[in-house]
């Protein structure tokens, strides 16, 4: 059994991915209660692009050991390419939830890939949004149109040539006017129809949202205070990225980051709703 895992270990270390996933998988065969034969196996499944078979193999996994964060970790990044944001975004909370409990470094792995899977669950939406809006738009100029062949077939043809022109011209030059009017309209709120989206370094590291009062570590990384603060609290006294010491009485404001989010709100109403 230990020979399949070096075996695999040795492969997935030389990139032959096809072959780790053969021999992790009769790893698996011989020892189906091992739960991180499956984690290594679904990321293997990562590597070569296969995100439902990672997510079924990290399922098994976290039947076998809750407490496994890279089954939670390698779920997480599986749905997010699936674009199951909501369920993906979960997960990683829970991985780096148990990161931090049992004392692990995970860098900016877990946080990094929350962050992406937020920001991908945000794009969507606004995909939607943006699609929903150009839909809207054709739907009123197609009200308009109809509404000025309408108003055409009504014109009396059997008057005088030049009275049935001048209301022709008439109800052109209105429909004209209207479709402008509206495409304008639509014009001023273009700003919006673009892709919005906050920078990852005005998000904290922690909470992975939008900070509110930011503090700038001896480390160099920044949190957001009530964040870092927490952290102190409930786990330990150290930075939760580099895992050196760390008390709050070292935190220092970042308020050259604070001036750049009030501007960055300011200018985006939106972000209220990211």
């Amino acid at each position: 059994m230990s020979d399949f895992k070096e075996q695999g270990n040795r492969l997935f270390s030389e990139r032959r991915y096809t072959e780790a996933i053969e021999t992790y998988t009769s790893a698996i065969d011989a020892s189906p209660r091992i739960a991180t034969y499956y984690t290594n196996r679904a990321l293997c499944y990562l590597k070569t692009l296969q995100w439902s078979l990672s997510v079924s193999d990290c399922r098994r996994a976290i039947e076998l050991d809750p407490t496994l964060i890279k089954a939670h970790f390698f779920m997480g990044q599986a749905l997010t390419e699936l674009e199951s944001y909501d369920d993906a975004i979960t997960e990683l909370i829970i991985a780096h939830d148990l990161a931090r409990e049992q004392g692990k470094n995970f860098g900016d792995d877990i946080t990094g890939a929350i962050r992406l899977a937020k920001k991908k669950r945000w794009n969507a939406v606004e995909e939607k949004r943006i699609k929903q809006e150009i839909e809207l738009q054709s739907f009123m100029l197609m009200l308009l149109e109809e509404h000025r062949k309408q108003k055409l077939s009504e014109v009396e043809i059997t008057g005088p040539p030049e009275t049935t022109e001048a209301m022709v011209n008439r109800i052109n030059a209105e429909h004209a006017e209207k479709s402008t009017s509206l495409c304008k309209l639509f014009s001023e709120v273009d700003d919006r129809r673009k892709r919005r989206e906050v920078p990852d370094y005005l998000c904290g590291k922690i909470s992975y949202e939008l900070m509110q009062e930011p503090v700038v570590a001896p480390s160099g990384i920044s949190y957001d205070r009530k964040d870092i603060e927490d952290h102190l609290q409930r786990v330990g006294h150290f930075d939760p990225i580099t895992r050196q010491e760390l008390t709050q009485e070292q935190l220092i404001p970042n308020l050259a980051l604070k001036e750049i989010i009030d501007s960055f709100v300011a200018e985006n109403g939106w972000v209220e709703d990211y």
